[in-house]
């Protein structure tokens, strides 16, 4: 297990991360769990995952049933001048 040293940044709480923990992104995902703080990297596609699981399959049934709109081709050239 590694230490890193808690500090504040204007007023607000902040870690330093080591090099070999280094991030990606970012943002990063905060969890309190009963043994501390869990830092999780933020994927950016996992709220569209987390939205999707929510769906009920109801809900999914009826998407799957609707009656879809032909497709219309548009001229949107003169639109945004």
């Amino acid at each position: 297990m590694t230490a890193t040293k808690v500090f504040m940044n204007g007023r607000s709480q902040a870690i330093r991360l080591p090099k070999e923990f280094r991030v990606k992104g970012p943002e990063v995902y905060l969890k309190k769990t009963r043994e501390g703080l869990l830092v999780v990297e933020r994927d950016p596609w996992e709220v569209c995952r987390e939205a999707c699981r929510e769906l009920s399959d109801q809900f999914l049934e009826a998407m799957s049933k609707r009656k879809r709109l032909p497709h219309q081709k548009r001229d949107w050239r003169g639109v945004f001048k």
